[in-house]
């Protein structure tokens, strides 16, 4: 039986990630790390907990004696490695944490497995899941490749972009097996309530404003979530030690566009006039360092492995609202915090 410890899995890609490999391999041990910050929630992978090939450990991977207790334990045949603060906004706040949560804890993840995989790492793999935002910005052409220049912009992307270039050291320095992908901006269901998405959703349903930075002119490139969870099941799987995969939906939108696409299908959905939810757009200034567009050329990715997105927007869009309006329970949790009471006092940390 093949173990595999994913990082962040309550987390919105992360329990989408431990969910398939849970289902599709029954054969393999799938055990999730996630600390429960805010944005890690175990009532995202409800449907698995009693699934007799998962179980969940509570603990912070900026530990670097966790990470050792945790290896020597469990004793993984792989890692596939989410975890990470993620909000750009949150990272301008506080940008230490970032540099604490992705820089070092990876680097944390990365000793832990040199030091117990050493001598057998043909047999064992490092996935790293990173973004697209450590290629900086785009003008109105042109997208990202594989081969593009890092240039962060944020503390966010700038702590990612970090991460990453310290996975391609212990793969070129130690021979570590390492594979990485960069994905473009998701969206599907679970997804935390501060990212765009969600937030519009939730304060359309509520009839609040609907905060759009700036004139809404950001463009970005929208991968639906299971499809982003199919692409690294097929990475893990297929890759070649060392290789980087780009992965995208083919969809981008401008911020403004999206947003008033969103409030046409809530309209129909909430049965409103069309054009009333529009109403509640609300311009806000514009974020620092607020990077005008991304675009991932996933051309690669198709090539090598056969992967491509099997959603338009517009399909996945549906979806997702459709998810939102049967799942209030889900949202009232999370939006008023109840759900990490709930979890903390079943859990504590190793």
């Amino acid at each position: 039986m093949k173990k595999i410890i994913i990082t962040g899995g309550a987390g919105f890609i992360g329990s989408h990630v431990v969910r398939r490999f849970v289902n599709i391999y029954p054969g393999y041990h799938i055990v999730n790390l996630d600390k429960l910050t805010y944005a890690g929630n175990l009532a995202n992978l409800k449907d698995i907990e009693d699934k007799p090939n998962y179980h969940f450990i509570k603990g912070d991977i900026t530990d670097a004696d966790f990470i050792d207790r945790l290896f020597a334990t469990e004793q993984p045949d792989a890692i596939i490695h989410l975890a990470a603060e993620s909000h750009v906004d949150r990272s301008i706040s506080d940008p230490i944490e970032f540099v604490l949560t992705n820089v070092v804890g990876t680097v944390n993840l990365l000793n832990a497995a040199r030091k117990y995989w050493d001598g057998a790492y043909d047999q064992r793999r490092f996935y790293h899941v990173s973004t697209d935002e450590v290629y900086g910005a785009l003008g109105e052409s042109g997208m990202f490749t594989e081969q593009t220049k890092y240039d962060p912009h944020s503390p966010y992307s700038a702590s990612k972009a970090s991460s990453d270039h310290f996975v391609r050291a212990y793969h070129d320095t130690y021979g570590l097996d390492v594979v990485i992908s960069n994905c473009s901006n998701n969206y599907g269901s679970h997804h935390f309530p501060e990212k765009l998405i969600p937030l519009a959703i939730n304060n359309i349903k509520n009839n609040k404003a609907v905060p759009v930075y700036g004139k809404g002119e950001n463009v970005r490139d929208w991968l639906w979530v299971e499809d982003h969870a199919r692409a690294i099941d097929v990475i893990f799987h297929e890759a070649a030690p060392g290789e980087t995969y780009n992965i995208g939906g083919h969809n981008e939108w401008k911020n403004i566009d999206l947003i008033r696409l969103l409030c046409s299908i809530m309209d129909r959905k909430l049965g409103r006039a069309d054009g009333e939810s529009a109403k509640l757009i609300t311009f806000v200034k514009d974020r620092a360092g607020h990077d005008l567009r991304y675009a991932i050329d996933a051309t690669k990715l198709k090539r090598d492995l056969g992967w491509e997105p099997s959603l338009q927007f517009e399909e996945g869009l549906e979806k997702t609202v459709d998810w939102y309006l049967s799942n209030e329970e889900w949202l009232a949790d999370v939006t008023s915090g109840h759900y990490q009471q709930y979890y903390k006092a079943q859990y504590t940390s190793r």
